[in-house]
């Protein structure tokens, strides 16, 4: 292990994480019309996060100066995984040193209901940030829309580490230093997710460059959507309200005013919020309700679609936007849409979102008395999209839908998007290949002296990836499996039921909520395992994480990163020899 190389990028890597939080700092004045106040709490809480962040890094750097060895495949593991691992701890002290609170309880204290403010302890900063950075959205905090408790500033922060999360902090490293050269395709081969990475370009740095620019592109269009929306929306509103004060009769007192509309208002910060959970596939909101709290078809319609768009290869977007030749040759605009409906991951993709979503829609209907096919078909769609996406954003309480409704939740939670998409989970195309494999190990029982290749779409594909396909699934079984036990150890039983009220609850409803303690863990693991967020039972749509214990905090945070890294990043850091020089 080449250790001043390993320490000189990590400096540098540090410093870009640090200098990334300056653009939080704006939201953290009035002027911007998100506070009514100076956040000096925040403000101040990132001003200290940049520092550290920057002093560490320059350390670091200068310890590594000098260096310029080649980043061979060892380094590049260490860099990706400890790169990961030093972003979501740097990640964590805005939360820290602006006080962010956690949650209210309410306590008894000589005889007198007081409200107690809980501030983020280091297990829950590390948590959401390691969330935000593996575009998890898995959350903490339970009182998004108050200033008081989570400035606005940390919260711009706790999106935009998604967003830069979504596409990869090592792939904008690429991007950004140009004299990484082939260590660059080392690293990029390490952090972009999937079993098939497709070089679209000879030179990585320019590949990196063209995949960032494609998500701040995409990015900045759903952000200007979204705007317009909530400006439209609020145009409706104001509407209505003159329309009632018009009808007042003349003599008559007016009417009380319009109580403030519950409805969440797509700011221009809401919308960048938005825009960036929703690109990074990552699902933090800044409202309690999540998305439904917009309370509009439309605005839910388009974050459909770009939920759909974030969960594509990135590379199909290169070759629709980017292709050299000629439309006119081609069949004009048209034509571009080839290499999206030729990649058989991408059919196979939208295919299952299809089929689960009438699945899902026709059991709306006939178990959970949806009266409306509309509004089954909404909620079910947006669900379907949001889970299998790995975006985690709620228009409805799944946990509460029939058993069968969640099993398919759960079962949605491991397919996950495409590789190379901002998406988590196992990928399609690892499906896919794992179907192909189990067909050809069945063909090979009674036909052993026949040898076929491994094919997809036609192209004959190297034996060692399905060897890679099979070892993938059974290391996500085995820890699954193990961390499953694991989190059931660090949750006590009379923790679990004390979260579910159990002073309100029968005992069979104790008992109840007892037994379902597997699933709940079950539901955890998967959800933090495929950066999802939501789960079910004790951790639905409407709840969220922050009466796990610290340990657990701490092992959910670790399965983030497995996920997000695709395992062997982090696995390799638990190994000794691996960090031998020799």
């Amino acid at each position: 292990m080449n250790w001043l190389l390993l320490c000189r990028m990590l400096g540098l890597l540090t410093i870009l994480v640090g200098g990334s939080m300056i653009f939080s700092l704006p939201w953290a004045f009035p002027e911007f019309g998100e506070t009514d106040e100076f956040e000096s709490r925040g403000f101040w809480g990132l001003i200290s996060s940049i520092v550290v962040s920057l002093a560490l890094g320059a350390t670091m750097l200068y310890c590594g100066r000098g260096e310029r060895g080649n980043v061979l495949r060892k380094e590049a593991l260490a860099i990706v995984g400890l790169g990961w691992i030093t972003a979501g701890l740097l990640g964590a002290l805005p939360y820290l040193f602006s006080g962010t609170i956690r949650e209210a309880v309410v306590r008894e204290v000589d005889g007198v209901e007081v409200e107690v403010l809980i501030p983020m302890t280091i297990p829950d900063a590390i948590f959401e940030s390691v969330s935000g950075f593996t575009t998890t959205g898995a959350s903490v905090l339970t009182e998004l829309e108050d200033p008081s408790r989570i400035p606005r500033c940390i919260m711009f922060w706790r999106c935009f580490t998604q967003w830069l999360g979504g596409m990869g902090i090592i792939v904008l490293f690429v991007a950004i230093l140009g004299q990484l050269g082939a260590a660059g395709k080392a690293l990029m081969r390490r952090e972009v997710p999937g079993p098939i990475t497709e070089a679209v370009r000879p030179r990585i740095r320019e590949q990196a460059m063209v995949m960032w620019a494609i998500y701040v592109v995409i990015s900045a269009i759903l952000a200007a959507t979204l705007y317009a929306e909530g400006l439209l929306l609020s145009g409706s509103a104001d509407e209505q309200i003159a329309a009632v004060q018009v009808e007042a009769e003349p003599g008559e007192p007016e009417p009380d005013s319009p109580a403030e509309p519950s409805r969440g208002q797509m700011s221009i910060y809401n919308a960048l919020c938005h825009s960036f959970a929703t690109m990074a596939t990552g699902g933090f909101s800044t409202l309690n309700r999540s998305v439904a709290g917009f309370e509009s078809p439309l605005i839910e319609i388009t974050i459909i679609v770009f939920m759909i768009a974030a969960g594509t290869n990135f590379s199909l977007y290169y070759l629709v936007v980017l292709k050299r030749r000629s439309t006119m040759e081609n069949g004009g605009f048209f034509s571009r849409l080839a290499p999206l409906f030729r990649d058989v991951e991408f059919r196979a993709y939208l295919a299952i979102m299809f089929l689960a979503t009438i699945v899902l829609s026709l059991d709306l209907l006939a178990v959970e008395g949806y009266t409306s096919g509309v509004k089954a078909l909404r909620d079910a769609s947006f669900q379907v999209v949001s889970i299998m996406t790995t975006t985690g954003y709620g228009t409805a309480d799944f946990a509460q839908w029939s058993e069968f409704a969640k099993g398919l939740m759960l079962m949605l939670m491991f397919v996950g998007g495409c590789a190379g998409s901002t998406g988590g989970g196992l990928k399609v195309i690892r499906f896919l290949l794992f179907a192909k494999i189990v067909r050809l190990e069945i063909e090979q029982a009674f036909r052993p002296n026949v040898v076929r290749p491994l094919r997809i779409a036609g192209v004959k594909l190297e034996n060692s990836l399905r060897h890679d396909v099979m070892v993938y699934f059974s290391l996500i079984t085995m820890i699954f499996i193990g961390s499953w036990m694991m989190l059931a150890g660090f949750e006590l039983f009379d923790e679990w039921v004390y979260r579910a009220h159990a002073d309100e609850l029968t005992p069979a409803e104790v008992q109840a909520h007892k037994a379902e303690k597997l699933l709940d863990c079950a539901s955890a693991v998967a959800s933090c395992l495929n950066n999802i967020g939501p789960g079910l039972g004790v951790l639905g749509p409407t709840e969220n994480y922050a009466d796990f214990s610290g340990p657990a905090k701490l092992l959910l945070a670790v399965l983030m990163l497995l996920g997000r890294l695709e395992l062997f990043a982090i696995l390799v850091l638990l190994v000794p020899s691996f960090w031998k020089t020799h």
